[in-house]
């Protein structure tokens, strides 16, 4: 009669199958979390150059003529410099909005009034095509928990000090 093997000559080979079914488990956990946070940091920065873009409109300093044109270009270029990091150029927009009304991105006129008559808005948007441009690409199946843009906006009202 042949001896019996021992406990361990029969878990031999064991830890290595244990090892081949857990591990792709916590690698795409773990890379779903590093991508997620990546595209969520992405964000951040977006809003935070969307918001400085609407803080350089707001303190731009007005000199005669008119000034609404020459703060949104003084937004967008604040903001489009923020963001010169990106692999991809995201799309920056700047509009003077009144309040609950029409907007115009500096080739039209919209009349702000000095005493909050009506009211205005510089708001500033970036967005970026993160589905086509990503910064860390997703596994294979999971692209589908990604967002397509991520967009940062920003509004600050134009008050008649600042006109």
């Amino acid at each position: 009669m042949k001896p019996q093997p021992s406990l361990a000559a029969r878990q031999r080979g064991a830890y290595a199958v244990e090892f081949a079914i857990v591990f792709p488990l916590f690698f795409a956990l773990f890379y779903a979390l590093l991508s997620y946070g990546i595209a969520f940091g992405l964000r951040l920065g977006l809003q935070n150059a969307a918001e400085e873009g609407a803080r350089a409109g707001l303190r731009y300093q007005v000199v005669a003529g008119s000034q609404l044109p020459a703060r949104l270009q003084a937004a967008q270029t604040k903001t489009t410099g923020l963001v010169t990091w990106l692999p991809f150029a995201p799309t920056v927009s700047a509009q003077v909005c009144l309040l609950g009304g029409a907007c115009s991105d500096g080739s039209g006129t919209v009349a702000c009034g000095a005493n909050l008559d009506p009211g205005c808005t510089i708001n500033v948007t970036v967005s970026y095509p993160y589905a086509q441009q990503p910064i860390a690409p997703p596994l294979p199946g999971f692209g589908i928990f990604m967002p397509e843009t991520l967009v940062g906006r920003a509004s600050i009202l134009l008050d008649g000090r600042a006109l």
